[in-house]
């Protein structure tokens, strides 16, 4: 059960960033387990919308951020709607998004991983790949994560997401354009 929260409904543009791991100290702090490597978006957006494990899809309460920062495998923040430990605590296994317009504005040549799930991937032979299913940080680099099927049966194929190999992405066109071989 959420502490007293306002009750609100999901932004059109809601994006799901992580998820309340637990209470963290005693001051109302709650830790926090990033969807991504780089959470900024955890940090740039000031109003959280959360959803209690097993709530429905349209059931979300809205958590004013006072803070969020980094601390050694995670996120910490607090809110002033956490007053204390048992509140913190009563947060864990919630699932936090924000509105996809309160991310920063990536440079170019930089893509939010949520953005590139769901392309379709092709390499300069015009070879359909497959689609992104998901991105792995596999420490130096991060590795798309595709899926497609041959001959009836489901694949699964990884492609390094790094200059060398990817030419081209075309957000717009939902295409990435890679230097790679269907038998890698």
């Amino acid at each position: 059960m959420l502490p007293a929260l306002e009750a609100a409904e999901l932004p059109a543009d809601a994006i799901e960033v992580g998820r309340i791991a637990d209470a963290w100290g005693i001051k109302g702090w709650f830790k926090v387990l990033p969807h991504s490597a780089q959470p900024e978006a955890l940090f740039s957006s000031k109003r959280w919308f959360l959803q209690a494990p097993g709530a429905s899809a349209n059931t979300a309460f809205r958590l004013a951020i006072r803070e969020a920062k980094e601390h050694s495998d995670c996120i910490v923040a607090s809110s002033e709607d956490v007053p204390d430990r048992n509140a913190a605590e009563a947060l864990r296994g919630a699932r936090i998004f924000v509105p996809r317009s309160s991310f920063p504005t990536a440079s170019d040549d930089e893509y939010y991983w949520v953005d590139l799930i769901g392309l379709s991937v092709v390499n300069r032979e015009g070879v359909t790949l497959g689609t992104v299913r998901e991105l792995l940080a596999t420490g130096p680099q991060t590795t798309l994560v595709l899926t497609a099927e041959e001959d009836g049966k489901a694949i699964e194929r990884m492609v390094p997401f790094v200059s060398v190999f990817v030419d081209k992405v075309d957000l717009p066109g939902r295409l990435i354009t890679v230097d790679w071989q269907p038998d890698f």
